[in-house]
């Protein structure tokens, strides 16, 4: 409602505001006009006294007598009491008047040197009549020039027309000196020269164009006031002076009467100013007049304004109050469809089932209470309107509900069918590869091996995609580390991945294994897919009690800020199925599983260079093992089982073999015991996954190839007394010293009674002499090599092993 009464408001507002912003400007250009008049004024008075001023001052130099001095000092008194006037009015002329930009700097100097010209006229030093007369013509010029240029902006044509016919007067003033001073100098000089005569020619033309000038724009008031002025003895005394100067050719001597001619002029000259006088009272009154009528309207149109104002805003709030609260609610039933109804249809288009959904039935059952439209008016139609794009929104959106329900089928299919492929495939190659000699063939057959699983989990990819999980199921948990080197098998370049530290007392519950195991596959891709290829990229597990924290790092170039953020983005909101999420599968997979499992995931800067990716698994995954589980024993492990353990080769946990499968334990399955290397070494040494072996091997006969090793290690512990004998160490001492603890021995006793114990009794004495070995990163090569070589063995064994 605000803004329907502030609209008509502002532009009421605008349009008076620009009307009196207009009448204002007008007023303040009256005022001003006013104020040029007044000063044009002024300029005339002041040039009429300069034009009297110059012919005392002609005649001061031509003739010299001591009567003239006096004179010369009545006509500068004069003057100067004009210039102060002139002045007076010119210091109240407003800034950036149109005349003031040239017309007055040059009048302002010019008057400022009318002391050094009077100087030379009193004294007579140097000075011509013509120099002189020169002199006080362009000041005077300058004048006359300030009148006309007072009509500049004028609209008002009377006004206009009236200054124009004052300034025509002061330029017959002007001209009439002009001749005064021509006759001078002719009389004094004894003839008529041709450049006098020429002077006196265009002095007498010039106030014949004038006074048509004048009589042209004069009012029919003005034109008696010029018809008297100019009748009179001696306006016909002055005329027959000017015909009989005219009559006087050039060269011929002017017998003329200068007192005469001084005289007569001085009264045509003072009846012109008369007339100019009256003639600029008359245009300052219609100035003044023409002020206070803009004054006036500008005050009506005030008040016209402000009344429009008061009734455009009663009106106006009357018809808004009636179309706001219609509009109220049209909005409150908008927002109802906006973010209740239609979110709910979206949601409910989100679930599985939504395939089925008929876009055009739904469109239409939702659209039918959408929004009651009221009246026949334009808000009305703004109702059918919004209904029309509520059912449009509700049919797209179950459109594009039935496309991702389809497509998510589609993928499905696709993933199960070319599962069953790839499963097929990993049975042969296992196939081949048990029965493979060569070393070489065999490293093709483990790179194989690792594409095919590379394959299985795009299309495990896909299923997720789809929207559903990754199928397989499994009955026991598995410990992290197991999870972690199943998920540097599923990638390209597993060589590059190398395990930190990672917490072994705690397993991931078995319906998520495969899950968590391709979240940490993607990122595992990740880091080594945007990292430089002689880099590793580091994956640490640390068991923080409620969760897990997986970290990788690599050491690429790392992201933007705000490229990362994006991803992180979308990790934590993965879009719905589009080509740009099947482009970017690894992540949006990431994503969805992150979701499905209720994990955290995000993209951190390395400390150094490169990017982390840290995975928080929530405790609702995540079991704890048994301490006999994940603890190695101190038991040292007879010779049966230690040849169990060497029958079963242990592939390191830094490298996984081209090919190998996650080492996740069957149905059924128990760990083998692992050798324990005590030492230095030993703590800094990367957890080993222990190999898993059916369950019931332990009391099944020996196969020939355990009856090979049997052999073998029957040779190597020949010399030794019993076949279940323990073996001997240099740590024996010191275990033994260690057993005693629990039974201390007392010295003797204090003088309060207390035991007293021999110091450093109980101290183990030395230790198991560690090797310093460095970690040692095996290559996949030679570990396929080494296990072909074991392959050729057991085909080429010799039948009379077997027999004995």
């Amino acid at each position: 409602m605000r803004l329907i009464v502030a609209a008509p408001l502002v532009a009421v507002m605008g349009f008076a505001g620009l009307a009196l912003t207009e009448s204002a400007r007008q007023t303040a250009r009256a005022s001003d006009l006013g104020q040029l008049a007044q000063l044009g004024a002024e300029a005339g008075g002041l040039a009429h006294r300069l034009q009297y001023e110059r012919i005392v001052a002609a005649d001061l130099l031509t003739r010299g007598a001591p009567d003239q001095q006096d004179a010369f000092a009545d006509a500068t008194t004069a003057t100067d009491a004009a210039v102060a006037g002139y002045r007076r009015q010119r210091a109240r002329v407003p800034a950036g008047a149109a005349a003031e930009q040239a017309v007055l700097p040059r009048i302002d100097a010019a008057l400022a040197n009318l002391a050094p010209l009077r100087a030379q006229v009193r004294t007579a030093e140097r000075a011509s009549v013509s120099a002189m007369t020169f002199s006080y013509r362009i000041v005077i010029a300058d004048l006359l020039g300030l009148r006309e240029s007072v009509t500049l902006g004028v609209v008002e044509p009377r006004i206009a027309d009236g200054i124009r016919a004052s300034a025509a007067l002061s330029k017959v003033a002007e001209a009439v000196g002009q001749q005064q001073v021509a006759v001078l100098r002719a009389v004094t000089a004894g003839q008529v020269t041709p450049a006098l005569q020429q002077d006196i020619t265009a002095a007498r033309t010039g106030v014949t164009e004038a006074s048509l000038a004048f009589q042209a724009l004069a009012r029919p008031a003005w034109q008696g006031w010029w018809e008297q002025a100019g009748s009179g003895e001696n306006a016909l005394r002055l005329q027959r002076l000017l015909d009989q100067v005219a009559r006087t050719a050039a060269g011929d001597r002017l017998e003329l009467d200068l007192g005469t001619w001084l005289t007569a002029t001085q009264q045509w000259a003072v009846r012109l100013a008369e007339l100019r006088l009256r003639v600029d009272g008359a245009v300052l009154d219609d100035i003044r007049a023409a002020h206070a009528d803009q004054r006036r309207r500008t005050v009506v149109e005030a008040a016209a304004a402000l009344l429009a104002l008061l009734l455009t805003a009663l009106v106006t709030w009357a018809v808004a109050r009636q179309i706001t609260r219609r509009l109220r609610r049209l909005r409150d039933a908008a927002n109802a469809v906006a973010f209740e109804r239609l979110p709910q249809v979206v949601a409910r288009l989100q679930e599985p089932d939504s395939a089925s959904v008929d876009p055009d039935d739904l469109a239409r059952r939702q659209a039918v209470d959408a929004l009651e439209v009221s009246g026949d008016d334009e808000i009305g139609e703004v109702g059918q309107a919004f209904n029309a794009v509520h059912r449009a929104a509700v049919r797209t959106a179950a459109e594009q509900a039935v496309m991702r329900a389809n497509t998510a089928e589609i993928f499905i299919h696709l993933s199960r069918r070319e599962q069953r492929l790839v499963d097929a495939v990993l049975a042969q190659v296992d196939r081949v590869e048990r029965d493979e000699t060569d070393p070489d063939r065999l490293h093709q057959l483990y790179a194989l091996d690792n594409l095919a699983t590379r394959m299985g989990r795009i299309n495990a990819s896909l299923l997720v995609l789809g929207g559903v999980g990754v199928g397989r199921v499994r009955h026991h948990d598995v410990p992290l580390p197991q999870v972690l080197q199943a998920a540097q098998s599923q990638i390209e370049h597993y060589a590059r991945i190398r395990l930190g530290l990672v917490d072994g007392d705690v397993a991931v519950a078995a319906e998520s294994v495969d899950e968590v195991v391709h979240l940490l596959a993607e990122l595992m891709e990740n880091a080594t897919g945007y990292s430089p290829p002689a880099t590793e990229a580091w994956v640490t597990g640390r068991s923080l009690g409620d969760r897990v924290i997986v970290q990788i790092s690599d050491e690429g170039v790392g992201l933007p800020p705000l490229r990362r953020q994006q991803l992180n983005d979308l990790l934590a909101q993965p879009p719905a199925i589009d080509v740009a999420t099947v482009r970017a599968m690894g992540l949006v997979v990431v994503g969805q599983l992150a979701t499905r499992l209720g994990a955290a995931v995000q993209l951190r800067s390395g400390p150094r260079r490169g990017t982390i990716a840290e995975v928080a698994l929530p405790a609702a995954l995540l079991r704890l093992l048994p301490p006999e589980e994940f603890l190695l024993t101190p038991e040292r492990p007879s010779r049966r089982a230690a040849r169990a353990t060497v029958a079963s080769p242990v592939v390191p946990a830094t490298v996984v073999p081209a090919g190998a499968r996650p080492a996740v334990a069957p149905a059924g399955a128990r760990p083998a015991p692992q050798p324990w290397a005590g030492g230095p070494a030993a703590d800094r040494a990367l957890p080993v996954a222990p190999v898993f072996q059916p369950a019931s091997s332990a009391a099944a006969a020996p196969t020939e190839e355990l009856i090979i090793f049997d052999q073998v290690n029957h040779w190597f512990q020949a010399d030794r007394p019993g076949d279940d004998a323990s073996w001997a160490g240099p740590a024996d001492d010191a275990w033994r010293t260690a057993a005693r603890a629990d039974e201390p021995r007392v010295a003797g006793t204090t003088t309060s009674g207390l035991p007293r114990r021999q110091p450093q009794e109980h101290l183990v004495p030395g230790g198991v002499p560690a090797p310093r070995q460095a970690t040692e990163h095996r290559d996949p090569a030679r570990v396929a090599t080494a296990m072909a070589a074991y392959a050729r063995g057991v085909a080429g064994r010799r039948t009379n092993l077997i027999t004995n």
